[in-house]
C-alpha cells in the first residue's frame, strides 16, 4: 500500500490535470460554452497543477509504476516551461474565442488534455510510457488545429498535421519494436545497461533511428519539418502559438532523457544523427525564412532554426551542453509566446492581418508594441545582449568544450544569416510608411507582451535562478 501511495503521489500533478480536464468536460456538456467560464477555470487549472508540481512532490530523484515514470529536477523543471505555455496559450486565446462563431468548450479541455500528454512525456521512464505520452499530446492537437471549424485553412492544417503526424507516430513505434526485438527491454536504464554490455548491434542502431525520426517530427527538425509552415499558417493563431511553444519543450525534454540515459553508450550513433538534424535545420531555418511573406510561416521556419540550435546542445553530451539546452528552451518559450502575442495584435477593423508588409510604420501608429517586438526579434537573431544571445551563447560553448569547433563555426554563421529575415521585420517597422491605423491592443496580449518583452530584455541583468535550475535539471540527468 505504502508503494502505491508513493507511486500515486509522484502523479499527483498529473491526477490534478486530469481530473481538471474531465470536470471541464462536464461544466460544458452542463452549462454550454460560456467562454470566459472556460477560458479562467483552465487556466486555475494549470496554476494549481504549477504549485502542486512545485510545492507538493518530493526533492530528488524518484520513480514510479516499476521505473517507468521518472519525477527528477529535469522533469520538474520542463514541465514547469510546458504549463507555461499552456497558461500562455490560454491567455492568447481569449480574443480568438470571444467570437459566437468560435464558442467552443473543448478548446480549453483539448489544451489541457494536450499538457496532460506532455507531462507524462517529459517523465516518460520507458518507450511505452513515452509512446503513450505523445500520441495523448498529439491527438489533442490534432484536433485543437481543426478548431475553427469554418475556416477551410484551419481544417486543412488539422488534416496535414493528422495524416504527417500518424506516419511519424508509426515510424516512433517501428523504432520502438526494433529496439525492445533486440534487446528484449523498454526500461531506459536496462537498455542502458545492453548498451555497455555489447548489445549495441545493428538492429538496436536501425531501432535508434527510426525512434528519433518520430521525435525529430514533434520537434520540426529537418528533414521532418515539411508540416510546419502549412500548419502554423493554417491553423488559428492561438493555436499556433501553442504549437510552437509547449509541444516543442515536451519533445525537446524526451528527445534529451532518451540520448542522454537510454544510449549513452550508443553516443557514437546518435551524435551522427543529431549532428545532420541539428546542421540541416539551422540551415533551413536560416535560408527559407529570408522569402517569407507571412509573419506565422516566417515563425516556423524560425522555429525549425531554433530546434537546430536547441540540439547543438544535446551533441555535445555533457551536463554543460544539456544545461544549455534547458536555458535555451526556457528562453525560447518566451520569445515565442511574445512573438506570437505582437502577431495576435495586428487587428485592422476587427480582422487579423497577418502579411510582414502590414507592420509598416508600427513604430509610429504603436511605438510601445514596436519597440518590444523588436527586442524580441532581435532576440531571436540573437543579438547581444538580449536574452537570446545568453541562449546560443551557452550551446555554443559546450559545444567548444567538447570540440564541436566547426558545428559551432556553422552554427553562428547560419545565426547571422537568420538575422537577416528578423531585421527585415524591424526595417519595415521603423522605416516604411504606416499603413491604415490598426485596432487597440488588448489588455491580456498586452501582458503576454510585458511579460515575455521584460524577460527577454532584462535576462541579462539576473539571470543566475534560470541558469541554476537549469544546472540542477541537467545534473539529476548524469
Amino acid at each position: 500500500m505504502s508503494f502505491e501511495l508513493a507511486s500515486f503521489q509522484l502523479v499527483l500533478p498529473e491526477l490534478v490535470l486530469a481530473v481538471g480536464a474531465m470536470a471541464l468536460l462536464m461544466l460544458g456538456a452542463f452549462r454550454g460554452p460560456a467562454m470566459t467560464r472556460t477560458i479562467i477555470f483552465g487556466a486555475a487549472v494549470l496554476l494549481v497543477v504549477t504549485a502542486v508540481l512545485i510545492l507538493m512532490l518530493p526533492e530528488g530523484r524518484h520513480t514510479a509504476f516499476n521505473d517507468s515514470f521518472v519525477v527528477d529536477d529535469f522533469a520538474r523543471y520542463l514541465k514547469v516551461l510546458a504549463l507555461v505555455g499552456g497558461l500562455g496559450t490560454l491567455i492568447l486565446s481569449i480574443e480568438f474565442l470571444s467570437d459566437p462563431s468560435r464558442h467552443i468548450f473543448e478548446y480549453a479541455i483539448l489544451v489541457l488534455l494536450s499538457s496532460l500528454g506532455m507531462m507524462v512525456l517529459i517523465s516518460a521512464g520507458d518507450l511505452i510510457l513515452l509512446y503513450l505520452g505523445l500520441e495523448l499530446m498529439s491527438l489533442a492537437l490534432y484536433v485543437v488545429a481543426t478548431s475553427h471549424r469554418d475556416n477551410i485553412r484551419s481544417n486543412e492544417a488539422g488534416l496535414k498535421y493528422f495524416v504527417l503526424g500518424a506516419l511519424s507516430s508509426g515510424m516512433l513505434l517501428y523504432g520502438i519494436s526494433l529496439i525492445y526485438g533486440f534487446t528484449g527491454t523498454i526500461n531506459f536504464a536496462v537498455l542502458a545497461r545492453v548498451a555497455s554490455s555489447g548489445g549495441g548491434n545493428i538492429g538496436l542502431v536501425f531501432g535508434l533511428v527510426f525512434l528519433l525520426a518520430g521525435l525529430c517530427f514533434k520537434i520540426s527538425a529537418v528533414p521532418f519539418h515539411m508540416w510546419t509552415p502549412d500548419v502554423y499558417e493554417g491553423a488559428p493563431t492561438p493555436v499556433t502559438a501553442f504549437f510552437a511553444s509547449a509541444p516543442k519543450v515536451a519533445a525537446l525534454a524526451v528527445f534529451v532523457r532518451v540520448t542522454i540515459t537510454a544510449f549513452p553508450n550508443a553516443f557514437d550513433h546518435w551524435r551522427q544523427i543529431v549532428v545532420f538534424v541539428a546542421v540541416a535545420s539551422m540551415a533551413l531555418g536560416s535560408f527559407a525564412g529570408i522569402g517569407q511573406k507571412n509573419s506565422k510561416r516566417l515563425m516556423a521556419y524560425s522555429s525549425i532554426g531554433h530546434m537546430g540550435f536547441a540540439l547543438v546542445g544535446l551533441v555535445s553530451n555533457s551536463q554543460e551542453g544539456t544545461q544549455g539546452v534547458l536555458v535555451y528552451i526556457a528562453i525560447y518559450v518566451a520569445m515565442t509566446l511574445g512573438s506570437f502575442a505582437v502577431i495576435l495584435s495586428m487587428k485592422r477593423k476587427g480582422r487579423n492581418v497577418e502579411k510582414i508588409s502590414d507592420f509598416a510604420g508600427l513604430s509610429r501608429t504603436n511605438p510601445m508594441v514596436a519597440f518590444i517586438f523588436a527586442m524580441l526579434l532581435f532576440s531571436l537573431a540573437g543579438v547581444p545582449p538580449l536574452a537570446g544571445f545568453f541562449a546560443k551563447w551557452y550551446v555554443f560553448a559546450a559545444a567548444m568544450k567538447s570540440g564541436l569547433v566547426a558545428l559551432s563555426v556553422i552554427g553562428v554563421l547560419t545565426s547571422v544569416i537568420g538575422a537577416f529575415y528578423y531585421l527585415a521585420v524591424v526595417k519595415t517597422m521603423y522605416f516604411d510608411e504606416p499603413l491604415e491605423k490598426l485596432d487597440p491592443v488588448r489588455m491580456e496580449l498586452r501582458a503576454v507582451l510585458a511579460v515575455a518583452g521584460l524577460a527577454n530584455i532584462l535576462f541579462f541583468i539576473y539571470p543566475t535562478p534560470l541558469v541554476d535550475m537549469a544546472n540542477a535539471a541537467a545534473k539529476s540527468l548524469f
